[in-house]
């Protein structure tokens, strides 16, 4: 058969109609026929080749939606028609240390779907079948796509390091992480504060879920909530003043890091030692914790705030992107056939 994408020959290139011969369907792979698509900024960096691991042509896309159209003879659990939702994760090894505890997201041989092969601006992708998620019922599929990466990268650590209902909990960046944090932590019964760069984005930041709005770089104000927080979730990707939100975290609290800041963090030791704190970061998450996440998602009616553009306009929605305009996720509509 024959998948038809969209790809890019070059780096930061435009993206135009490419088709490609897959291989013969693994025994433990799922083909999904692409319903819909987020478009992430990990899918910029990829495109533009930023980590220096891009293959070209390269196909974008790690927030799919779609059905099931075929399964390998090992496939357990899915079938024909079941729609499912793929992230950054088309396999992990299944046998190492990290699989065996539940921890695949965490394998060193799992391969990626954009950095290992052909992405979701396609009609076809294809994964191993435990990283196809089914979606339960009560979830927008033309909004669920994001869930897939953005959504369990910020889900993930509230999970894995037990925030609690009664903690003071900061989400540092609002944006396409961030503002599905502050729906998570209120949903999960946390004050949360959401710290934003942009005095436009306070009311929205509230309106999201925020108990209260402070600005990311008022060092003044950071300062004045000093030992507050139990978990600051920082979402941003640029320098700020580290020291302060250091200094904002209570005794025991954890400073946990999922923009990928490219300027090492200072962490002064007595900082850290004198209120027994930590500072840590996470990729996104295992299945079984996707699958809590969509749970979760269903039970407490939370979806991705998304713009939609039909996957034949996928530069524009790019450019949407890298200028700073969406809110807050993209997603693309499949009309390539």
């Amino acid at each position: 058969m024959t998948i038809r994408a969209l790809a890019a020959a070059t780096p930061a290139g435009r993206l135009t109609a490419w088709a490609y011969e897959p291989p013969p369907l693994a025994d433990d792979e799922v083909e999904v026929a692409v319903e819909h698509c987020g478009v992430c900024h990990s899918d910029l960096s990829m495109l533009d080749n930023e980590w220096q691991r891009t293959r070209y042509p390269f196909v974008p896309g790690h927030e799919v939606v779609g059905r099931v159209v075929a399964c390998g003879p090992a496939v357990r659990r899915l079938k024909a028609g079941d729609r499912v939702g793929v992230g950054w994760y088309a396999a992990s090894c299944m046998h190492c240390e990290q699989c065996l505890r539940g921890r695949h997201h965490l394998c060193g041989a799992s391969r990626g779907l954009i950095t290992d092969g052909h992405g979701g601006f396609a009609d076809r992708v294809r994964c191993h079948w435990v990283w196809a998620t089914p979606l339960p019922e009560g979830l927008d599929a033309a909004a669920a796509g994001p869930l897939f990466c953005g959504g369990i990268t910020v889900f993930g650590p509230i999970h894995a390091f037990g925030v609690r209902p009664t903690d003071r909990v900061g989400v540092v960046g609002i944006g396409g992480l961030g503002h599905l944090a502050l729906r998570f932590l209120r949903a999960w019964g946390c004050e949360v504060t959401a710290f934003t760069s942009s005095e436009s984005k306070r009311a929205e930041a509230l309106g999201l879920g925020a108990h209260h709005a402070v600005g990311t770089h008022d060092v003044g104000a950071i300062k004045a909530l000093a030992g507050r927080f139990d978990f600051l979730l920082v979402t941003s990707n640029v320098p700020l003043p580290w020291g302060a939100y250091l200094g904002a975290l209570a005794p025991h609290g954890r400073l946990h890091v999922v923009g990928a800041v490219l300027e090492p963090i200072p962490v002064p030791a007595f900082g850290l030692i004198g209120g027994q704190k930590s500072v840590s970061g996470s990729p996104l998450g295992s299945p079984a914790t996707v699958a809590d996440m969509l749970a979760f998602c269903a039970r407490h009616a939370i979806a991705p705030v998304v713009e939609r553009f039909p996957m034949s306009r996928a530069d524009d929605a790019l450019e949407h992107l890298r200028a700073g305009k969406a809110r807050w996720r993209v997603v693309l509509d499949n009309d390539l056939a």
